[in-house]
């Protein structure tokens, strides 16, 4: 009896159909987040602040009309760094590529706030910063505090960059749930232009939440279906 009843609900309703549907749901919701990148950075400007927060903590904010102000101030370091978030450029290299801008911005005037934000000693780091643009050598010392200066900054850079991705990614998913729902509904409403009953726009509902966090996995989820209803249907001979 069981045998037959499953049987009859597999071959009424086609399982992994209907996750390859809502999976194809997440991607088209997943689009359209992803075009609203084309409106001044869209979604992707999600996530900047907490790398703007990190870097702003080692390059300080120039004065105005500062004669020791650093060829590549704290704007224009902020303006590259965005450009690379918005962009989408691999995470190693922007981080690679915000800790060497912090470094050329390394100046005596500045070692101070560096060495406070990387926990490294001031002395010493104002010491490396005079002696990097004449090519002296360093002291065993000094080079113990730039090697140090080095990993910190390297640690604060993808503390900085890891929670921004992990912001952007979620407000992403958070945005394509209702988008993914506004579509479920409108493709509801398009089959049946008669209106949709209650049972309909539920399921509708239904699938649209379901389609975010299904739409990565979708493919995988479905030949996984297909393999149990092989082995259910199997079960009846």
């Amino acid at each position: 009896m069981l045998e037959t009843v499953v049987s009859n609900s597999l071959g009424n309703v086609d399982l992994s159909k209907i996750v390859l549907a809502m999976g194809a749901l997440g991607t088209a919701a997943y689009g359209v987040v992803d075009a609203s990148k084309g409106f001044w950075g869209g979604i992707s400007n999600r996530g900047f602040g907490d790398i703007k927060k990190v870097v702003s903590k080692c390059i300080p904010v120039p004065a105005v009309n500062s004669d020791d102000a650093s060829a590549l101030e704290l704007p224009s370091a902020l303006a590259a760094l965005r450009a690379n978030w918005l962009n989408g450029m691999a995470l190693t290299d922007q981080k690679s590529i915000a800790k060497a801008l912090i470094k050329l911005n390394l100046t005596g005037a500045n070692a101070n706030a560096m060495a406070a934000a990387t926990g490294v000693d001031a002395t010493l780091l104002a010491r490396v910063a005079a002696k990097l643009p004449t090519g002296e050598a360093l002291t065993p010392q000094e080079t113990d505090v730039y090697g140090r200066f080095d990993l910190l900054l390297a640690a604060l850079m993808d503390q900085g960059y890891q929670r921004g991705d992990q912001r952007y990614r979620n407000s992403a998913k958070l945005l394509s749930v209702p988008i993914a729902v506004v579509l479920a509904l409108c493709g509801a409403w398009a089959l049946d232009g008669n209106g949709l009953t209650y049972a309909e726009t539920g399921r509708a509902l239904l699938a649209g939440l379901l389609a975010t966090p299904l739409a990565p996995v979708a493919k995988d989820l479905s030949s996984s279906i297909q393999a149990a209803t092989k082995l259910a249907q199997s079960w009846k001979r």
